[in-house]
C-alpha cells in the first residue's frame, strides 16, 4: 500500500504499513449439512485439545496419573481431561415453549441466566461425571476444555484439586524495539439508520481519520493512522421488513438507506487509508460463526477501492509482523449470558486462558512470556468512542466525539 498525502500544501503523507490477511480459517467454501449433531463438534474440539493438555503435564503435576473418567477410582488423586458441562437451571429450553404446563421457572433478568444451583460436569469419550470442588460454576461454560487434578469422592462425584488450563500459545518476539509511532483504529456499533446514531458523530470521525478535522498538530497525528477496522453492528434495518414478503418500493428504500449512508461514510475512508469491516449481529450476513464478509456489491463506492475490504467474523491479519485478532462481539456477550465476570475485558482474558475464541459455540480456535493487548470497543452510536491502538507500544487510548455543547 503507498502512503497516501493528507495536506499536500503542508507535504504531511501518510505513513503506511505491511498487511497480511489471515481470514483463510474462517472461510467457509463449500458448506455441506449431513445431519450431524453438536457432538461430533465438541468430540472433535476435545481430540485437539486434549493432546495440547496432555503435553502440558509433565511440566504441570508429573508425578500424577493421567486417567479417563471411565478409570476413575475412589480416593485415588489422578490427572483427567475432558469437555466441561455446564448444568444451568435458568438456562432456556426450546422444548418449554412446547410444553403442556404451565413452567414453574422464576423470571430471569433477560442478560443473564447464571444460578446459584448451576453445577459442572466433565465428560470425554468413556462417560461424564459431576464435579466438586475448587472450580466455580459461575466461572466456566459448556464447551471449555480442562485437564483436572483431582480424585473421585464416595459420592461419585469427582473433587477437583486443581486446575489445568491450554493458555496462551508459543509467540514469536514481537518487534516493539525502535518503532515508530503508528495508528490503527478500531470502532464498533456504528448502527447506521437506528435511531441512536448520529450521522454527525460519525462524519467527525471520519474526517479526524482522514486529516481533515483540526489544526496542523491533529493533522500530523491523522497522519499516523495507517488502519481502521470496522468490528460489526454498522447498520440497522427496521426489523418489520424482514418478513419474508416482498417489499414495496417505499420499503425498499427504507432498507437500502442505512447501507447507502454507511458506504458513502466509508468511501471517504478508504480513499485515503486501508479499512477492514467485519460483519456483526445485525449485519446482512450469515447468523453463525464465522460469519461471512458483507457482499462487495453492498459497497459501490467503497469496493471502489483496493483499500477497502471486507472480512469475515472473527477477523484475523498481521500488521507489521504484529498480529490481531478479533470478533464483532457475538461470543463475549454470549459468555456473559452463560456465566460470570467483573466486566468484558476478563470475558476476553478467559478465551485466551482457555485457548479458545468462542467456547460456547460449534467453532475451534486454532507459555511463557506472551504479550497480549486486549481491548473491548464500545458502541459507537451510543458513546461515540473509537479506540486507537499504537503498534509501536500497544498502547491504547480512545477518541471521543460529540455533538453537543454545555451551557
Amino acid at each position: 500500500m503507498e502512503a497516501m498525502e493528507i495536506d499536500s500544501e503542508k507535504n504531511l503523507q501518510r505513513k503506511h504499513s505491511t498487511y497480511n490477511l489471515l481470514d483463510e480459517r474462517f472461510e467457509i467454501q463449500k458448506e455441506m449439512y449431513r445431519g450431524q449433531q453438536y457432538s461430533q463438534i465438541y468430540f472433535a474440539r476435545l481430540h485437539m485439545m486434549r493432546t495440547l493438555l496432555y503435553s502440558l503435564v509433565p511440566n504441570w503435576k508429573p508425578h500424577l496419573p493421567v486417567c479417563t473418567v471411565l478409570g476413575l477410582e475412589k480416593d485415588k488423586e489422578c490427572i483427567v481431561v475432558g469437555t466441561l458441562y455446564k448444568h444451568m437451571k435458568l438456562k432456556p429450553c426450546i422444548l418449554d415453549e412446547y410444553s403442556k404446563t404451565r413452567s414453574t421457572t422464576p423470571l430471569v433478568k433477560p442478560h443473564n441466566f447464571v444460578h446459584p444451583d448451576d453445577h459442572l460436569v466433565l465428560e470425554d469419550e468413556s462417560g461424564r461425571v459431576k464435579l466438586a470442588g475448587m472450580l466455580s460454576p459461575s466461572v466456566y461454560v459448556t464447551g471449555s476444555i480442562v485437564g483436572l487434578h483431582g480424585k473421585e469422592t464416595d459420592a461419585g462425584d469427582f473433587l477437583v484439586l486443581d486446575v489445568l488450563e491450554a493458555g496462551l500459545p508459543p509467540q514469536i518476539e514481537l518487534p516493539l524495539k525502535s518503532r515508530e509511532d503508528k495508528y490503527v483504529v478500531f470502532v464498533s456499533g456504528l448502527r447506521v439508520g437506528s435511531s441512536s446514531s448520529n450521522p454527525l458523530q460519525f462524519q467527525l470521525l471520519v474526517d479526524h481519520i482522514t486529516g481533515h478535522l483540526g489544526d496542523e498538530k491533529e493533522q500530523g497525528i491523522a497522519a499516523q493512522i495507517v488502519h481502521v477496522v470496522i468490528a460489526g453492528n454498522s447498520i440497522e434495518v427496521p426489523r418489520g421488513l424482514l418478513n419474508g414478503q416482498n417489499l414495496a418500493s417505499k420499503d425498499q428504500s427504507r432498507l437500502s438507506e442505512p447501507i447507502k449512508e454507511l458506504d458513502i461514510l466509508l468511501t471517504q475512508i478508504a480513499a485515503g487509508l486501508p479499512l477492514d469491516i467485519m460483519p456483526g449481529l445485525d449485519d446482512p450476513a450469515n447468523f453463525a460463526l464465522p460469519q461471512q464478509p458483507l457482499n462487495r456489491c453492498l459497497f459501490p463506492g467503497s469496493s471502489a477501492y483496493n483499500t477497502f475490504r471486507s472480512c469475515t467474523n472473527p477477523h484475523c491479519f498481521d500488521l507489521d509482523d504484529i498480529r490481531f485478532l478479533g470478533t464483532s462481539g457475538q461470543n463475549i456477550d454470549d459468555l456473559e449470558k452463560y456465566s460470570e465476570a467483573k466486566d468484558k475485558l476478563e470475558f476476553v482474558e478467559r478465551t485466551l486462558r482457555w485457548r479458545h475464541l468462542a467456547p460456547t459455540a460449534p467453532n475451534t480456535l486454532g507459555s511463557e512470556g506472551q504479550m497480549v493487548r486486549l481491548i473491548c470497543i464500545p458502541k459507537f452510536c451510543e458513546t461515540g468512542v473509537a479506540v486507537v491502538l499504537n503498534l509501536g507500544t500497544l498502547e491504547c487510548h480512545t477518541l471521543s466525539f460529540g455533538t453537543h455543547f454545555s451551557s
